[in-house]
């Protein structure tokens, strides 16, 4: 018997179907789109890179995920004391802990979100420079992952709003709205830092310091009702104002007892977060082809 090995002379062709498509991959050029169907197509390598980050953070620490509520209720500690008991900060007839600690939600999603985004493609360079994938995933995955504390933080406020006796008005159907806000008030921003970290990493040191002073010109441990009306609209151009404030009113009724009177506060913040999310997609899809060169 006679064995014969290597390619046959006249090998018989693969079917069509079966063949592996060629995939060029070249830099963009100008103001490229932002291939989100790209995007959608590495939708599982995006559920791994969250999966990922979770797993990473919370490794091998005494408290596990007891961080993702030890953060929001010790701040909400501090600030009612300070703020509730000491200075009397009004609380437009709730609670000033369980005040607090409906915008501590939103406003520690969003500050995190964004300290963790800024730093995400730096501190992703080994796959940036050896495997392609929208690089658009990278940010995202951080934004998204955050929406995991914010459940389970989310879970402590159902129990003081329990523990208080107070019941959420029928505006709580709005909350995933406002809530969507949050998310791509942090994407837009995100996509900016995240971009600019590549080239200068000076943002390392600007975004702890920017997340605080944020914080203040938030109306996060005071109302809107403390601000004189004629400055009001300054408060409008933070997006996370409509954000805060909006959580209070699904969740307690407080702060906008006159919708009316604060509807253009929401339509401005709205519209703001659009800009910047939309500007800071194209701005980071731009600077993307020089990534694997800097980062």
């Amino acid at each position: 018997m006679t064995t014969t090995t290597g390619r046959p002379d006249n090998p018989a062709p693969y079917p069509k179907d079966t063949e592996t498509p060629t995939v060029l991959i070249q830099p963009s050029r100008g103001w490229a789109s932002l291939q989100l169907a790209a995007v959608w197509r590495f939708r599982e390598l995006l559920y791994f890179l969250v999966w990922r980050d979770l797993k990473v953070r919370y490794k091998q620490t005494a408290l596990g995920m007891l961080w993702m509520v030890l953060q929001p209720v010790v701040s909400m500690v501090i600030f009612s004391v300070l703020f509730g008991a000491l200075l009397n900060v009004p609380s437009e007839g709730v609670p000033y802990p369980i005040f607090a600690y409906t915008a501590l939600l939103p406003w520690n999603y969003f500050a995190s979100s964004l300290t963790r985004s800024s730093t995400s493609l730096v501190g992703n360079a080994h796959l940036i420079t050896k495997v392609y994938f929208p690089r658009l995933i990278i940010p995202t995955s951080r934004v998204l992952s955050g929406l995991v504390d914010f459940a389970i933080a989310f879970l402590v406020l159902i129990g003081m709003m329990f523990f208080y006796r107070i019941i959420p008005t029928p505006a709580v159907v709005f909350l995933p709205a406002f809530l969507l806000l949050a998310v791509l008030t942090a994407l837009g921003f995100s996509l900016w830092l995240s971009a600019l970290n590549v080239r200068f990493r000076d943002v390392n040191y600007l975004v702890p310091f920017l997340v605080q002073i944020w914080m203040y010109v938030t109306p996060v441990i005071y109302a809107t009702t403390l601000v004189p009306e004629r400055f009001r609209f300054l408060l409008s151009l933070n997006p996370m104002t409509g954000v805060v404030v909006g959580f209070r009113w699904a969740l307690l009724g407080s702060q906008l007892g006159d919708v009316q009177s604060l509807g253009p506060l929401f339509a401005i913040s709205v519209v703001i977060t659009l800009v910047v999310l939309v500007s800071g997609a194209f701005f980071f899809r731009t600077t993307e082809r020089t990534f694997a060169d800097i980062v």
